[in-house]
């Protein structure tokens, strides 16, 4: 799952003479957290968040009348409040890396740029949960099994004979990369729903055969 195949390409950015208030009226119009900020040739330079902005607003408390406080607000740049080291990502990157990125730097979203730093898309935590959504395939139903199986070469096999046998349609298939216990993997599977019947014996089985973590 490749990062050009699920980022928005459509990129709403600033630029470093931007005012902030213009930014910030364009983030609520568009309800984006976060801009980035190019040059005329498209280049990232930085990036501006809704913080930023909070940040270097005036307080509540700013004793600055109307004029004043409109004049200083237009006075104020892009490129006197962004972020210079920016966290981005390539377009032949995946989607796992996008968000490990995130979670170690604790962010919500960052832009992808190509092999020469210009922006060409923006990738969010919300992609990676349409991502997850899609690959789980749980907007078609179905039943999830959580099932611990011999981490080892054919560990699968039993587990996949036994659905296949028993009439099961697979829709997905995940697993763990950190083994809940030493030689062992943890499996998630989701398959087409069935005749009750069927799928209660099915469930039967599996928990008789197989150790099970969850049926759900």
């Amino acid at each position: 799952m490749l990062i050009e195949n699920w980022m928005t390409k459509d990129v709403i950015a600033g630029t470093p003479d931007m005012s902030m208030m213009k930014a910030a009226k364009i983030m609520k119009e568009k309800s984006i957290g976060r801009l980035p900020v190019v040059d005329e040739k498209g280049i990232l330079v930085g990036l501006v968040s809704d913080r930023d902005i909070k940040e270097a607003s005036p307080s509540k408390a700013t004793t600055l009348d109307m004029h004043e406080l409109y004049y200083l607000l237009s006075e104020i740049k892009l490129k006197d409040i962004m972020t210079k080291k920016v966290v981005t990502i390539h377009t032949g990157e995946t989607i796992e890396r996008a968000a490990q990125l995130m979670l170690e730097h604790n962010i919500g979203g960052m832009p992808v740029v190509d092999e020469n730093n210009k922006v060409v898309g923006v990738i969010t935590d919300a992609d990676i949960f349409k991502v997850l959504v899609r690959i789980t395939g749980v907007m078609e139903g179905g039943v999830q099994i959580g099932v611990r199986l011999p981490n080892e070469p054919g560990g699968m096999v039993p587990v996949l004979d036994y659905l296949k046998d028993n009439g099961a349609r697979l829709m997905s298939l995940l697993t763990s990369c950190e083994p809940a216990e030493v030689g062992m993997r943890e499996v998630f599977i989701r398959i087409r729903d069935m005749d009750k019947a069927a799928l209660n014996k099915l469930k039967d089985g599996m928990f008789k055969q197989f150790d099970m973590i969850y049926w759900v």
